[in-house]
C-alpha cells in the first residue's frame, strides 16, 4: 500500500497537472464538472515528504470509518466472550446437520442485498470476527467469509437498479429520470447475484474440512435465557443499523455508537463485568488496529493524486479518445474507462459526479443513450473494486479476515473475468435493445 502511495507521488512529477472548472448541481446538490473546460494548472508534483504526510491525512479523512471499525471489534469481541455467538452457531450447526454449508449463501444473498440497496462497504468490516467464527464452525477456510460479504455485496451494487450511491447519483447529473431502466439492471442483477453464490459454494463445499457438527453429535453447552438476550441485542443493533444508514441518513459516527451500546450491553449481561466488557472492547479494538491503518493508507493515494492536481488530467487523458468513436466501440470504452479512472477515484458517488459531465455528452455525440454510459460506469465502477488497492474496505476485510491479498486475486481474477464479459455483453446488449 505504501508503494502505491510512493507511484502517486511519482505521477504527479510527470503526468501535467489540469482542473475542470466546476459549478452547483441543484438537483444532486454536489459540485459537478463542466465539459469542455480542462486547462492547465501550475504544478504541484508531491515530494516524499508530502507523500508520507498524506497518511496521516488520509487517516484524518477516513476516521469516522476507522474509528467505525474499532468499535465494531470491540463489540464483536465482548458478544463473542459471552459464548452466545458461539452456541447458536453450534446450534444452527446442529439443526442443519450435513448441509449446514447452506447458510453461507443465503448470508451471502442478505449482503448482496445490502450492497444493491445502499452499497454497503466500509461497514462490511464490523462483520469479520462473526464471520470468520461462522466460517470457522463450517469448516471452511476464512475466504469465504470475504466472498459472501464484501464480495457479494459488490455484486449487488455493481448490478444494483436503485443503488443511491451510483445509480441515483449519477442518474441525477446525466439528468436522467431516477430509477429509469430498473427492469434490465434487475435482470442483470440476479444472473450475477446467483452466479456468484453459486460458485463461491461450490467452492466453499470443496474446501470445507467438515467443521459443522454431524448428526447425533452432542452439544456441550446450550443456548441460555441470558444468551438469548444478548443474541437479541445484536439482532436490534443490526436492524438499526440498517434502518438508520437506509432511512434516517445516519453518518459513520452513529453507527457506530451502535457497536459500542452492543458491546456495553452484551458484556454486562452476559457476566463480564465492568472491567471484563472493557477489556474485551480494547482486545477487539486492538485486532482491528491493522485493518484501521489499511484503510488510511488507502485513502491516502487519494490524497496525494489529490494534492498533485492530476485527478482531473488523469480522467482528461483517458476520456479524450472515446470522442468520434461508433457506439458499441465508445461504449465499450467509457467501461474500461471508468474502470481505470475508479483507480485513483476510490468513491463511486465522487466518481460520478466527476465524469458523468463528461461522458453523457459524449454519448450524446456519438449516438449512445446517457442509460448506457451510467451502464457503463456502474459496471467499470464494480469491476475495479475488486482489485484496486484504493479500495480500502476491501483491503480492510481481507486484513481482518486474516486473509492475503495474493490468496483474494487467485480467487477473484478468474471470476471476475467472467463478469468483465457479462458486463461487456450486456452493455452490447443495451445498444442492441435500443435501451433508454
Amino acid at each position: 500500500m505504501l508503494g502505491c502511495v510512493a507511484v502517486a507521488a511519482a505521477l504527479t512529477w510527470v503526468v501535467p497537472s489540469g482542473q475542470y472548472d466546476r459549478r452547483q448541481d441543484e438537483a444532486t446538490g454536489r459540485s459537478v464538472v463542466v465539459p469542455g473546460t480542462f486547462h492547465p494548472v501550475p504544478p504541484e508534483p508531491v515530494g516524499v515528504f508530502q507523500a508520507l504526510a498524506a497518511v496521516p491525512r488520509g487517516m484524518v479523512d477516513a476516521a469516522s470509518v476507522i474509528f467505525l471499525v474499532f468499535l465494531a471489534g470491540g463489540g464483536f469481541t465482548a458478544v463473542e466472550r459471552t459464548g452466545a455467538l458461539r452456541r447458536l452457531i453450534d446450534a444452527m450447526a446442529r439443526r442443519l446437520a450435513g448441509r449446514g454449508i447452506l447458510i453461507l449463501p443465503a448470508a451471502g444473498l442478505a449482503f448482496a442485498a445490502a450492497g444493491a440497496l445502499m452499497q454497503m462497504s466500509e461497514e462490511l468490516v464490523a462483520f469479520a470476527p462473526l464471520l470468520v467464527l461462522l466460517c470457522a464452525a463450517f469448516g471452511v477456510p476464512p475466504l469465504v467469509a470475504v466472498l459472501m460479504s464484501i464480495g457479494a455485496a459488490q455484486v449487488g451494487a455493481m448490478f444494483s437498479p436503485v443503488d443511491p450511491f451510483m445509480v441515483t447519483i449519477a442518474q441525477k447529473v446525466a439528468q436522467v429520470p431516477v430509477g429509469s431502466g430498473w427492469r434490465f439492471r434487475t435482470i442483470l442483477l440476479v444472473i450475477a447475484t446467483v452466479w456468484w453464490l453459486w460458485t463461491m459454494t461450490r467452492w466453499a463445499m470443496r474446501e470445507s474440512t467438515g467443521g459443522a457438527l454431524r448428526p447425533g453429535d452432542e452439544l456441550a453447552d446450550r443456548l441460555t435465557p441470558r444468551h438469548v438476550a444478548i443474541l437479541l441485542v445484536v439482532a436490534l443493533t443490526f436492524l438499526f443499523f440498517v434502518i438508520g444508514a437506509q432511512q434516517w441518513g445516519w453518518d459513520f459516527d452513529r453507527l457506530a455508537t451502535l457497536f459500542l451500546i452492543m458491546g456495553v450491553a452484551s458484556g454486562l449481561i452476559g457476566g463480564l463485568g465492568a472491567a471484563g466488557t472493557a477489556e474485551a472492547m480494547l482486545s477487539g479494538a486492538r485486532d482491528m488496529v491493522y485493518s484501521a491503518l489499511i484503510i488510511g493508507v488507502a485513502r491516502g493515494i487519494f490524497v496525494v493524486l489529490d494534492q498533485g492536481h492530476i485527478v482531473d488530467s488523469l480522467v482528461h487523458t483517458i476520456a479524450s479518445p472515446l470522442m468520434g468513436q461508433p457506439p458499441a466501440v465508445a461504449a465499450v470504452g467509457m467501461y474500461a474507462a471508468q474502470a481505470l479512472i475508479h483507480v485513483p477515484v476510490p468513491s463511486t458517488s465522487g466518481l460520478a459526479v466527476l465524469t458523468m459531465p463528461i461522458m453523457a455528452p459524449v454519448a450524446d455525440l456519438v449516438g449512445l443513450s446517457r442509460q448506457v454510459a451510467i451502464l457503463a460506469y456502474q459496471l467499470g465502477a464494480g469491476l475495479t473494486d475488486m482489485f484496486t488497492p484504493t479500495n480500502g474496505p476491501l483491503i480492510a476485510m481481507l486484513a481482518a479476515c486474516g486473509v492475503s491479498i495474493e490468496s483474494w486475486i487467485r480467487w477473484v481474477t478468474p471470476r471476475a473475468i467472467v463478469l468483465a464479459v457479462f458486463s461487456i455483453a450486456s452493455i452490447l446488449v443495451a445498444i442492441a435493445m435500443g435501451w433508454q
